[in-house]
């Protein structure tokens, strides 16, 4: 939905289908492959242009102080880019709707941060690229480029190098969220992370179902995630997206996920929707016309 002066976009959540730990570089940075595949469930951004160069957002994100959410890092790295052109630096009021869990390995702050730069380089009319938007978002994370470009993709690298897989299943997904926060950052200093994991082509990715990594040492570290692998393994091979805390399930029909989910325990927190090999912010913002 938008005007000349304000734009609403769904920002989307996201599912590392599969994740190998393939390397680790000299700057302490891990080559990977994963994976990524888009889920039409999200949180929700508005934007409405100031008629001032300030930046606000609302409601403030508890915990996250406005200058380090990763909205208002994208939003000034475009000012930046704006003031370097020497065109106006317009400000502008952002309101976030959150569903997404934090720490869930959802992607939602990066799947923000991407919305945001796709947002205002059209309301700001800096007619930059998706590739220059992408470069700017993987400065502000690994998983950012992806949400920029809006397409199903397997990532290598260290996530930022992709290639579209429009041919994934589009499969409907449970996915249930333990009440934790993984830290990333000690996931991967583990010493028991697994390194090493040889090399696949995108054609076995495509055709096997990947194992994550990460899993054995985040089941190990956080029991609640841990317990709710085993739980959802009792009615369908569950599995943990990015370094968690959530873990989902895949189905061929809602009415599955939907039977299995009314076998969980009331205290699960849960949420059901499909893979989507589109995001659902460029299926608004590039709709045809």
């Amino acid at each position: 939905m938008t005007d000349r002066n304000t734009l609403t976009l769904p920002s989307p959540a996201k599912l590392n289908l599969m994740l190998h730990i393939t390397g680790r570089r000299p700057d302490g940075y891990h080559t990977l492959q994963t994976l990524f595949q888009f889920l039409d469930y999200g949180d929700t951004l508005s934007y409405r242009l100031r008629t001032d160069d300030q930046l606000t957002l609302t409601p403030q994100v508890e915990g996250v102080g406005q200058e380090e959410n990763l909205i208002i890092k994208a939003a000034r790295k475009l000012q930046t880019i704006a003031a370097e052109r020497c065109l106006p630096v317009p400000g502008t009021d952002i309101t976030l709707k959150k569903i997404l869990p934090m720490g869930g390995g959802l992607g939602g702050g990066s799947s923000n941060a991407a919305t945001t730069l796709l947002a205002l380089n059209q309301l700001w009319n800096l007619e930059l690229s998706l590739e220059q938007l992408a470069d700017i978002g993987l400065s502000l994370g690994a998983d950012v480029p992806v949400f920029v470009k809006g397409q199903a993709a397997f990532a290598e690298g260290v996530g930022e190098i992709l290639t579209p897989t429009p041919e994934l299943p589009e499969k409907w997904f449970l996915i249930a969220c333990p009440n934790v926060h993984v830290n990333t950052g000690e996931v991967f200093s583990n010493k028991s992370l697994t390194r090493d994991t040889d090399p696949i082509s995108i054609r076995t990715a495509l055709r096997e179902e990947g194992n994550n990594d990460c899993q054995t040492v985040v089941s190990m570290n956080y029991p609640e995630i841990g317990n709710t692998l085993n739980l959802l393994n009792k009615f369908s091979s569950a599995k943990l997206t990015g370094t968690g805390a959530c873990v989902f399930s895949s189905f061929d029909s809602s009415s599955e996920a939907i039977r299995v989910s009314e076998q969980l325990p009331a205290d699960v927190r849960y949420f059901i929707a499909k893979g989507v090999n589109v995001s659902p912010t460029h299926k608004v913002l590039f709709k045809p016309s």
